[in-house]
């Protein structure tokens, strides 16, 4: 399940314009001569639709992005067609673009075989001697022959105010008898009726882009931007019903899904036990791999062949992973989600909303996602948590999936750091992990020899700018948990410079997933006017530095304790005799996974506020 085209282009045109804009007045890179776009559909919900545009390129940077476009479509169930395809340049003169020009790169089985996984076909047209001033041109159309769901059709884009459009219209033209809602956002209507045929023209300009400095398109609401929705469901239950009608059949229990489900439990008891086996099983047994095969993007794969191949999409893990748990009688049901930037669903139902499946259990109230081969169950991937859901069985309006709990992501390290009369420094320090700060870590060591840490130990101070050595000793990283836990042994030569005067920063001396420091990085960076993605977690670091007699030390940091309403700071420094004992806590509380521009400022100042106690250095001589 896609979502549309042209909404991602014009993004794409936004970000692009928006990085140009830095002086007085946008100084856009391209601008829409046209863009006209047509969808005639059928009584059954096929369509067909035209797509012509032009865009001048008025900037160098602009140039590289425009040379190409590419089309792509599912050979099962589309077919597509270039109308035309040229250059026009700034003199006047028009270069079509030759058919060599034209690459295609095509999904398809060996013989007269079916593709496994995918039948996408890209068509992608090289527009010849592009430069500055010149226009590109292209027109296609694009047939399907066959409706991703029977018997409808939906259909939303977006136009940003970023860009520049002289001429957009969009055109749907539908059978009278085919019912249908529609919304149009700050564009023009106009509409008409023929020959039992309903016929909606929608038109806009945005001669004069505005100006923006936004670069975190992390939470994308399309209702905000000038636009259109089409669709023939009424409500995103129908859309899960719609989808449930193909893939609830697929997950039928079997004597070989039976025979398999018993194999990976074995003597397991709860149902908790049972539903995490086969959880972990599909996840790390189950290739992930995208299919976009026609009716094959909604339609799940036979379970047979997904356990022949050990390959499948986010539907397939779905669909095994809701037989397995049938056949061990625990209940689930499949739920459709938005895994990119959209937490709020449009009015309009559209099925290019939600482009991902993954599954719910209502017993355990757990959702969970297979197709990550990295999160623990009863954990979601970033990307799908706070999302709006739509459950295929059991529809609840408004359902979300849940975020991770304030304190469930926390990281402790602590460490021991002797010096030595030349500089040198010995010590351990040891890391604990929980949350998704376990799961990254765990994802990233999954799959490390064991015969190459100390190297991997090397490196990493050799990374942060010392010469050093240790051995590392971990939990094995192969377990899907939400704990973690390892312990570094290193040497670093000449970590403080003796003898004579000298100052140090107190930072971590080994890599970790959340130090302190990574969450005053918000200090930096420029402040947004939009809702943001965001999340919770808390670091503790605790520092014991022995210090040998022939340094004294003349002065450490001031203790310091920041709080508002979601983060706290504190940190605090004890010198007694030659050791110096230090506690830093941030703990961030941030209540879900948005941030409103006015939670983004306050994180910054606060920031800001403790960055100068994290930077502040141990003098001494």
């Amino acid at each position: 399940m896609k979502g549309t085209l042209f909404l991602w282009v014009t993004l794409l045109a936004a970000c692009l314009n928006a990085f140009a804009g830095e002086s007085d007045g946008p100084e856009i890179g391209t601008r829409f001569g046209h863009y006209h776009a047509a969808y005639r559909l059928n009584a059954d919900a096929s369509h067909e639709e035209t797509h012509d545009w032009t865009t001048k390129v008025l900037q160098e940077h602009a140039v590289e992005g425009v040379k190409r476009h590419s089309i792509s479509y599912s050979t099962s169930i589309q077919k597509a067609e270039i109308l035309h395809a040229y250059t026009l340049k700034a003199d006047g003169r028009r270069i079509d673009a030759p058919k060599s020009n034209y690459q295609l790169e095509v999904n398809s089985g060996k013989d007269e075989n079916a593709p496994v996984f995918s039948d996408i076909t890209t068509l992608t047209v090289v527009f010849p001697e592009v430069a500055v001033g010149d226009t590109i041109a292209i027109a296609y159309t694009i047939t399907q022959m066959e409706p991703m769901f029977p018997g409808h059709f939906s259909v939303m884009n977006s136009f940003s105010r970023l860009q520049a459009f002289d001429d957009v219209k969009v055109t749907i033209d539908a059978p009278s008898l085919l019912w249908a809602q529609h919304e149009a956002r700050e564009m023009a209507e106009q509409r008409g009726e023929k020959d039992g045929r309903i016929i909606l023209t929608w038109s806009f300009q945005n001669k004069q882009p505005i100006k923006s400095k936004r670069r975190d398109w992390s939470v994308y609401e399309v209702e905000k931007e000038p636009g259109y929705a089409f669709s023939t469901f009424k409500s995103y239950a129908d859309i899960a019903e719609a989808y449930a009608a193909r893939a609830r059949p697929k997950a039928a229990v079997t004597e070989r899904l039976q025979k398999l489900a018993d194999e990976i439990v074995k003597d397991k008891k709860s149902p908790r036990e049972q539903a995490r086996a086969l959880y972990d099983w599909v996840a790390t047994n189950i290739t992930y791999a995208g299919n976009c095969i026609g009716v094959g993007a909604v339609v799940p794969h036979d379970i047979p062949f997904i356990l022949d191949n050990r390959m499948g999409d986010c539907k397939d893990h779905a669909t095994l992973l809701q037989g397995l748990l049938a056949a061990k009688g625990i209940a689930s049901t499949q739920a459709l989600v938005n895994a990119g930037s959209v937490y709020r669903l449009p009015k309009i139902p559209v099925v290019s909303t939600v482009n991902h499946v993954i599954n719910y259990l209502p017993g355990l109230n757990i959702f969970a996602d297979s197709t990550s081969r990295t999160t623990p169950f009863g954990m979601l991937p970033h990307a799908d948590s706070g999302k709006p859901v739509l459950l295929v069985d059991g529809f609840k309006e408004g359902m979300k999936t849940p975020v991770p709990p304030i304190g469930s992501n926390r990281q402790h390290m602590k460490s021991v750091v002797k010096i030595g009369t030349d500089g040198t420094a010995r010590g351990e320090i040891d890391v604990s992990l929980n949350g998704a700060f376990a799961e990254g870590t765990r994802a990233r060591l999954r799959h490390m020899p064991k015969d190459r840490m100390d190297e991997v130990v090397e490196n990493v101070f050799r990374g942060m700018g010392y010469i050093g050595s240790g051995q590392i000793k971990q939990d094995d990283p192969k377990e899907l948990l939400d704990t973690y836990h390892y312990k570094v042994n290193f040497e670093l030569k000449d970590l403080v410079r003796l003898p004579g005067p000298g100052a140090f920063h107190i930072y971590p001396l080994f890599s970790s997933e959340a130090p302190v420091h990574s969450y005053l990085s918000a200090a930096t960076e420029q402040e947004e006017t939009v809702d943001t993605a965001c999340w919770s977690g808390t670091s503790v670091e605790e520092y014991a530095y022995q210090f040998p007699k022939n340094m004294k030390i003349l002065s450490v940091p001031d203790d310091m304790k920041l709080s508002n309403d979601f983060l706290t700071y504190q940190a605090t420094y004890r010198l007694k005799g030659n050791t110096l004992m230090i506690k830093r806590t941030f703990d961030d509380r941030t209540p879900g996974n948005i941030c409103s521009p006015a939670m983004a400022s306050a994180y910054k100042k606060f920031a800001i506020q403790a960055s100068k106690n994290v930077k502040a250095q141990v003098v001494y001589k």
